[in-house]
């Protein structure tokens, strides 16, 4: 597991924190482990995300400066794990 610098807002709650920081986790898990996530935690950690992150444009902001930090695309992941059958998302960067 790399080590990242999640980009995170100054007056989110801890609690607040702990949920968008689950959600970027589970991101990393789909690239980083070789079984992938389940799409089912996948799916409810974002939902929980939106949440604490309702605005469609902070959650574009905040996911570019994910990207940028750690090369996992979370929109893509989504995209995936929404059109697949599977019951896992397993990603790899550029692909």
């Amino acid at each position: 597991m790399k080590n990242f610098s999640y980009p995170l807002a100054s007056d989110w709650t801890t609690d607040e924190i702990v949920t968008v920081t689950t959600f970027y986790g589970l991101i990393e898990d789909a690239y980083e482990l070789s079984q992938g996530v389940q799409i089912n935690a996948l799916l409810s950690a974002y939902a929980d995300f939106k949440k604490v992150v309702p605005s469609k444009s902070q959650e574009k902001q905040l996911g570019k400066q994910y990207e940028q930090l750690t090369g996992y695309s979370w929109y893509q992941t989504l995209k995936t794990a929404r059109e697949t059958a599977k019951k896992s998302v397993k990603m790899m960067i550029g692909g």
